[in-house]
């Protein structure tokens, strides 16, 4: 198949290098099914059908992707147009009393956005119509769910995860651990829309992870999108949600920002941000090092793609177990980078044994590419729920609790939320993990509420007394 926006991540030998990576079957070094065997028992297993236009089929890591995600050449003029859509089946569903499938039924979509340097770009999602009623008053609502970290290959995209909770081969494993947040949004009778992200499924280029205006756009237009799916319940008058963590934190809190320049007409009614990567030279620190170690690849390769300045950076000061470590990294889930690269420190990758933060503070243009990527200079659009773990070291809480404090400043409706737990390991994702699970549940009555129009109030004036 073609590509588009070729030069996946220029800190490999060429384009075609990567393309060959992601085709071909590498071996199979790591044996995962182990780790996996109990989550195997009770999940849907990936068995990924092959493409069906006739097209070469992108392979990666044993993973046939579909030739829905190979987005066309020629994309539409307008920012959230749906490009196509087809049913699909959700791993974890059970029939319900009327008939209807529980939590709903789901549709896969591509819809048109625009990158960080203002080029159309074909971003892949799913949308979920809820079998359970709206009773909050008004249309249906519609929450646009931002994933936490997936990964990097097409494989660990976020709609594959709601088909199948589990890909489990010997060369790659993805879970997707966001299935409960969002089976609890459609539970409340609200509509759910997922991004797939910039490149995360959609096979013409890598994804730009953590890069803010790739992800915030994403986000947005996957809501106008939705509106568009062939028996959507959603319409135009549809109050909006914005919801993520992690990864997915720093992507709603993006769109929060954007929302009034880029999508105005999208009626943003409440945003929960879980915390954010919203300053990501302190993010670096936290991963390097780290069981998630491996994210420090996933960046490096997207913004390699996306912001040249970078790129040379990267270039000038990689040495060969860093080239083959991104190029490695390119196509893993997060449980291929935790088992293949975690605790890895980034002094391995860079020449002379400094580590990523030192070469970025050496060179002014890195260091003005992550300042680019800084969430907090702008006022957020709407009634924003900000949490943070205290104990996260990963995310670290400090830059979460700073994103607050910036959007405070700027006169912003924050509720800001930090949740107070004993550490529960260093730099092993607990910390990081646990809050998740532990403020699904008020973060999903928080935007409920908001959906239906409820009024709630600042608490920025609690920030000195708040960790």
């Amino acid at each position: 198949m073609s590509r588009r926006s070729p030069r996946p991540c220029s800190t490999l030998s060429s384009t075609q290098s990567t393309i060959s990576h992601r085709r071909r079957q590498p071996p199979a070094g790591r044996r995962l099914l182990a780790v996996a065997t109990a989550a195997a028992a009770c999940l849907a297993v990936s068995g990924v059908p092959a493409a069906a236009d006739g097209s070469t089929p992108v392979v990666s890591r044993g993973v046939t992707i579909p030739a829905f995600y190979n987005p066309p050449a020629e994309l539409p003029a307008t920012n959230g147009t749906l490009i196509r859509s087809e049913p699909m089946p959700l791993g974890l569903s059970i029939p319900g009393l009327d008939g209807r499938p529980m939590p709903g039924t789901a549709t896969r979509l591509l819809y048109r956005s625009t990158d960080s340097n203002g080029r159309a770009v074909g971003v892949t999602g799913a949308y979920i119509e809820p079998s359970a009623a709206w009773r909050g008053g008004g249309p249906r609502p519609l929450v646009a769910v931002a994933s936490g970290t997936m990964g990097q290959g097409d494989q660990c995209a976020p709609s594959f995860a709601l088909q199948y909770p589990l890909t489990l081969r010997g060369e790659t494993v993805s879970v997707g651990y966001e299935a409960l947040a969002i089976y609890r949004l459609l539970s409340t009778g609200a509509a759910v829309v997922v991004t797939d992200y910039v490149g995360l499924g959609a096979t013409d280029r890598l994804h730009t992870y953590v890069n803010r205006l790739d992800q915030g756009h994403a986000l947005l237009d996957a809501a106008r999108a939705a509106r568009a799916v062939p028996g959507a319940s959603v319409t135009r008058d549809s109050r909006v949600g914005l919801y993520g963590y992690s990864q997915g934190g720093g992507a709603s809190a993006a769109a929060a920002e954007l929302q009034p320049s880029y999508a105005p007409e999208v009626p943003l009614a409440g945003t929960y941000v879980g915390a954010p990567p919203a300053d990501l030279t302190a993010v670096i620190r936290g991963i390097d090092g780290s069981a998630l170690a491996g994210a420090l690849g996933w960046s490096l390769n997207g913004f390699a793609q996306s912001d040249p300045a970078l790129r040379d950076v990267v270039e000038a000061n990689i040495n060969a177990t860093g080239r083959a470590a991104l190029k490695d990294t390119s196509t893993m889930c997060v449980g291929d980078a935790i088992f293949g690269y975690g605790f890895v420190k980034s002094t391995r990758w860079i020449t002379g044994g400094r580590s990523l933060n030192d070469v970025i503070a050496a060179a002014p243009e890195a260091q003005a590419a992550l300042d680019r990527q800084r969430i907090g200079t702008l006022k957020p659009a709407g009634p924003v729920r900000l949490a943070t773990g205290i104990q996260d070291d990963i995310v670290p809480h400090q830059q979460a609790r700073q994103l607050a404090v910036d959007w405070c400043r700027k006169g912003g409706n924050i509720t800001y939320q930090a949740i107070s737990l004993p550490n529960l390991g260093d730099k092993i994702l607990t910390n990081h993990l646990v809050p998740l699970i532990t403020d699904q549940g008020d973060a999903v009555s928080w935007l409920t509420d908001r959906l239906a129009n409820r009024t709630v109030y600042s608490n920025c004036w609690t920030m000195p007394l708040q960790p």
